[in-house]
């Protein structure tokens, strides 16, 4: 990461008395077409403005500490006024590098304390600081939105239930969409959420730089009025074991939110706002805003595919052994992602007996030594499961054991909760496992914060409605628009490790939840677009070996489709909730995803991204009788350049996916 400091900005800061001690300023955006407005007196208050019109009314920020309110009868010491680009490497990233610009305002208030602005053309965002000697308690943060009209809401709730810890679960839902008026008034929900303003703006708030420090939620506003606030899980006064898993739950919290030095940053609240739907899923804000690289060289840190059991239940069948938990099926696993060029087999839950919490212990199934020989000697590497607080009590020594052994890194689950002492967890395990070489991928997580930029070897998160959700799920669940949406709203925050790859495909009419022999909804093509619509630097192929082999030709075209080395995404064309098309370079060569909702429609390919030249394209695209039988697939081969176009029907739930390479 470079930063390039221009000039100090003559930002129209408006510095005028309006009543008694309150005073005003403006910050805009380096294209002018955002601008934040900020005053401060009795309270500090922040209001957005995007071309002509008022996105937030005024709507007051502050930190509630014991003894005073930071943000209330604020008076501004000193004011600095910049403007920065910075140049920022992002590996494993959607690219590996990108620029920002922005132009900042710092304002620091009298009782060591300040608050930072910062307009960038993509959205704004702002963040509390203090330089005071001793550690403080926080009780509350004060986060209230505004709107000046009641718009329509994409709101993801907690799935924990109104009479329990709404704070406390997986951070995987559906969305909901109502207006801000309809709100859930008995439930919260996590970020991010995105507002459509009309005319095709959205605003989408997120988070970045979380540490040391509980996740926002966000709850419906007091009264009738168009508004929403923060609210933020109470700081964990007793927490205890609970089986099957050993996992630690919150059983009682305090009465404040954190503990916190008293010299420190807090986290960033972003607006990313964006005036297409085809800008949000490569909106780079989180990344941006969060810390830079903490554990130095990045070059041993692996991407790629992995073989996954846990879906399909260790699906295997017409071999000569019982298949289950053991030496055979893993050498089966391995030789499977040996014979496809798939970098990775994860041994999920039940390596070690996740009821004792000790996963140093290996059941005796397994001889966990031999299995990483035989994977290395196909070029193929092991990745552990295990849950948070368990890897979290044992931690230096996990990753001293493990990484000596060879494991490559580690799917980490069950976190199930962000309030400070699990997003001090969270830090902390990505810090050891850096020191020890190992990866991780996160599972039962909170969304992510920008953990991927401060510890690069994070390379994948869940907290997202997956694949997993179709072996309990009833089609009332609509997997087809939450894959529409997802990508829009979700992505902005980072990636996703969704688990795609169901070769048991199911129209409307068909689908059921299977737990052991699982089906998706939609098309066989939907899912084959996955691998270019996600964001996914770990990508799973869900189903089993076997079924895989039957399918050996969609196998294929699977596994050629790159999560590594991306140097270029792009978002061709979509509509929130409705359909999106993804494109995606590696050099000269580009991969294309599209899919759609329950809605059949059919879209025009422009291929003018292309460079000169002829491309040889491979298309595999919804079969004329997907619509009724959704494994229905055509495999098409033919030519373009960059002035061709090209119709593919989508089937109801359907897709396409396609690679293009330059002759």
């Amino acid at each position: 990461m470079k930063m390039k400091p221009l000039f100090i900005l003559s930002l129209c800061c408006l510095c005028l008395q309006a009543f008694g001690e309150e005073y005003t300023y403006r910050l805009a955006s380096p294209d002018k077409n955002l601008e934040v407005n900020i005053s401060v007196g009795q309270k500090i208050t922040y209001s957005v403005r995007h071309k002509d019109r008022v996105l937030l009314n005024a709507s007051p920020i502050g930190l509630v500490f014991l003894d005073r309110t930071l943000g209330a009868d604020a008076k501004v010491i000193r004011k600095k006024e910049s403007s920065f680009t910075e140049d920022i490497q992002s590996p494993h990233y959607r690219v590996p590098s990108f620029t920002v610009t922005y132009n900042e305002l710092d304002l620091k208030m009298k009782g060591n304390y300040g608050v930072v602005f910062r307009a960038y053309n993509e959205g704004m965002a702002y963040r509390f600081y203090t330089t005071m000697k001793d550690s403080v308690i926080v009780e509350d943060e004060i986060a209230s939105f505004n709107f000046p009209e009641n718009y329509t809401s994409y709101m993801a709730y907690s799935t924990a239930g109104v009479k329990s810890d709404q704070y406390a679960m997986a951070f995987q839902n559906t969305y909901t969409v109502s207006t801000v008026k309809e709100a859930e008034a008995d439930n919260i929900a996590f970020l991010p959420i995105t507002l459509d303003c009309g005319d095709e703006v959205k605003m989408t708030l997120l988070e970045s730089d979380l540490e040391s420090y509980p996740g926002m939620f966000i709850e419906k506003g007091n009264g009738e009025s168009c508004s929403l606030k923060a609210t933020f899980a109470r700081y964990p006064k007793a927490l205890k074991r609970f089986p099957p898993r050993a996992m630690t739950k919150v059983v009682e919290r305090a009465d404040y939110i954190a503990k916190a030095a008293g010299k420190r940053n807090y986290p960033w609240r972003i607006w990313a706002v964006t005036e297409k739907d085809t800008e949000m899923p490569v909106n780079n804000l989180v990344y941006a805003l969060a810390s830079p690289n903490r554990i130095g060289d990045c070059s041993w840190i692996k991407t790629g595919k992995v073989a996954w059991e846990w879906w399909n239940d260790w699906g295997i069948s017409g071999v000569g052994f019982k298949a289950g938990i053991n030496m055979d099926t893993y050498k089966h696993y391995i030789d499977f992602a040996a014979e496809n060029g798939i970098e990775f087999v994860v041994l999920d839950e039940g390596w070690y007996n996740p009821a004792k919490g000790d996963m140093l212990a290996v059941i005796p199934e397994l001889n966990l030594e031999e299995l990483v020989r035989y994977g290395k000697s196909k070029g193929v590497d092991l990745i552990l499961w295990t849950v948070f607080n368990v890897l979290d009590e044992q931690l230096e020594e996990a990753c001293r054991k493990y990484s000596a052994m060879g494991i490559s890194g580690f799917k980490v689950d069950f976190l199930d909760r962000d309030d400070q002492t699990a997003v001090e967890m969270a830090c902390r395990i990505a810090e050891m496992t850096a020191k020890y070489r190992l990866t991780l991928d996160l599972h039962g997580f909170y969304k992510p914060t920008g953990m991927n930029r401060t510890y690069p070897n994070v390379i994948n998160y869940e907290s997202v409605f997956g694949m997993e959700e179709m072996k309990w799920s009833t089609v009332d669940r609509d997997m087809m628009e939450y894959d529409v949406t997802m990508p829009y709203i979700r992505m902005m925050a980072g990636p996703v490790d969704y688990t795609p790859g169901a070769m048991r495909n199911a129209a409307k009419r068909d689908f059921k939840p299977i737990y052991h022999n699982p089906m998706s909804q939609g098309t066989r093509c939907h899912q084959l677009a996955a691998y270019v619509v996600h964001d996914s630097p770990l990508t799973m192929l869900a189903d089993n070996p076997t079924i895989y082999r039957k399918e050996q030709e969609c196998t294929d075209f699977i596994v050629g489709m790159p999560n590594k080395g991306i140097d270029e995404t792009r978002i061709l064309q979509g509509k929130l909730g409705e359909f999106i098309v993804t494109a995606r370079r590696t050099g000269s060569s580009w991969y294309v995803g599209g899919m759609t909702d329950w809605t059949p429609r059919t879209v025009t390919l422009d291929f003018s991204f292309l460079g000169k030249g002829t491309y040889d394209v491979i298309l595999f695209r919804d079969g004329i009788n997907a619509d009724r039988q959704a494994e229905d697939y055509v495999k098409e081969a033919f030519s373009v350049t960059s002035a061709s176009r090209k119709n593919i029907w989508l089937a109801p739930g359907g897709g396409f996916a396609m690679s293009v390479m330059k002759r």
